[in-house]
């Protein structure tokens, strides 16, 4: 009964989170408006996702915003930094293919937003297969260690988050 009326319950809190903070107010008639966007969307788009993410650990979820966040942050000051002292002629741009492990596709999706919004790099394409993923980089003195990094600090936890 209660997969019937929450099919996707993360997205339900999800939507009614980011409805209260878009209105930015605490009021009684905000928070009902926010429980019914949580409860009507993911009822009404139910049908269009036949395969649900199964999620093994969500409790991980947290500690892997705060490793993304801390990497954006660093690759701020990083891509500033080479923007602003490295010279031209010194900047070794890259194309790198990274090989997954992962295949449900909520999690592919996951490491690709997750290496587009960290600076200095961005995800390009998926093979038709799904088994890899082409990303540039602006500057890769060593793109072994590029693939080294995203599979270290993003797939493996991804790969926990995930079924």
């Amino acid at each position: 009964m209660m997969r019937r009326l929450l099919p996707h319950p993360y997205l339900s809190v999800t939507l009614a989170v980011v409805w209260m903070l878009l209105v930015n107010r605490w009021a009684v008639g905000s928070l009902v408006f926010a429980a019914m966007i949580g409860i009507v969307i993911p009822w009404l788009t139910a049908p269009y996702w036949p395969d649900s993410a199964r999620l093994k650990s969500p409790g991980r979820i947290p500690g892997y915003l705060a490793v993304v966040i801390l990497d954006i942050v660093k690759a701020n000051f990083a891509v500033a930094k080479i923007v602003l002292f490295l010279p031209r002629r010194a900047l070794k741009p890259a194309w790198i293919v990274i090989p997954l492990e992962l295949r449900q596709p909520e999690a592919i999706t996951a490491l690709a937003a997750t290496i587009t919004l960290t600076p200095g790099t961005l995800t390009c394409d998926l093979s038709a297969d799904g088994q890899a993923l082409l990303v540039h980089c602006l500057h890769a003195p060593d793109p072994d260690s590029v693939v080294d990094e995203i599979k270290t600090r993003y797939e493996a936890r991804l790969k926990e988050i995930f079924a």
